[in-house]
């Protein structure tokens, strides 16, 4: 029986799973001060790529979630009120 094209049993495939992984690498060399500042120069570099948003666009995305939290609140009190209502009238 022959392996099908692009089968994971092939001899390469074979090694590199026999390879053991390597203990420690890079980060173990350095120690915790210098891994923390890296660590910090890495979050500002990304906190730079980040895309903020205008005032206009702040604003309007606030005023949608307070919106949608009143409307949210609103209806779950409904949902409790009827509810209480239903079980007063069933258990007296």
């Amino acid at each position: 029986m022959t392996d099908a094209v692009g089968s994971i049993d092939t001899p390469d495939a074979q090694d590199e799973l026999q390879k053991k992984p390597r203990k420690g690498g890079k980060r173990a060399k350095k120690g915790p001060l210098k891994r923390l500042a890296i660590f910090y120069r890495q979050v500002v570099a990304e906190l730079r790529k980040v895309v903020w948003p205008t005032r206009n666009q702040l604003t309007s995305y606030t005023t949608v979630v307070i919106v949608f939290v009143a409307v949210m609140i609103a209806l779950v009190t409904v949902i409790d009120y009827g509810l209480n209502h239903a079980a007063k009238y069933v258990f007296g």
